[in-house]
């Protein structure tokens, strides 16, 4: 059997210096209710126009552009194309619970590098981290499960949790009121 090629070609997203592990533990400043507004816009519509934005938040369109691009600087948010893995071409995705030994922010900063896990969250509970990942097929998972994950340094155990059907994802949690 070919080795398999890498087949995810992740977009790099903003980083701080110092990581985002160490940024999110930081206290912000709030959020202001314009920026809400102007958020709330763009998740109903991620290519909605500047002139648009402001027409509904009360502002220019230049203050509006200055103030998501400070948004997206400061990595309060992202505007990006959500996909279908499926339609695209991957058939399996799953969620792998794992228990780490040692720092479990260490390896969920690395594990966020391997170009199939779509999502790592640090979690109480049974398991340290919660990684998803999106495949081609089971080949290409398990795979993933036995040549990445379960010999990735730190990782001690992992249990996996193949989804069969997909029935809701959404980003559009708008944001808490003031």
């Amino acid at each position: 059997m070919a080795p398999r090629t890498r087949p995810l070609r992740p977009v790099k997203p903003l980083r701080s210096p110092d990581g985002p592990a160490a940024r999110r533990g930081r206290a912000h400043e709030p959020i202001d209710d314009i920026n809400k507004s102007i958020i709330v816009e763009l998740q109903k519509d991620g290519r909605r126009s500047y002139t648009a934005i402001a027409q509904s938040v009360g502002l220019s369109e230049a203050a509006v552009r200055q103030r998501v691009q400070k948004l997206i600087d400061e990595e309060v948010m992202q505007i990006v194309a959500v996909t279908d893995p499926i339609r695209l071409g991957f058939r399996r995705m799953a969620m792998v619970g794992m228990r780490i030994d040692g720092d479990a922010t260490m390896v969920a900063e690395k594990l966020s590098r391997v170009p199939e896990v779509a999502y790592v969250v640090q979690s109480g509970g049974a398991f340290d981290l919660l990684c998803e990942v999106v495949c081609l097929d089971d080949d290409h998972l398990i795979d993933v499960l036995n040549k990445t994950l379960r010999v990735f340094p730190g990782v001690r155990e992992t249990e996996t949790f193949m989804y069969l059907r997909l029935h809701k994802e959404s980003y559009a949690w708008g944001v808490p009121e003031s």
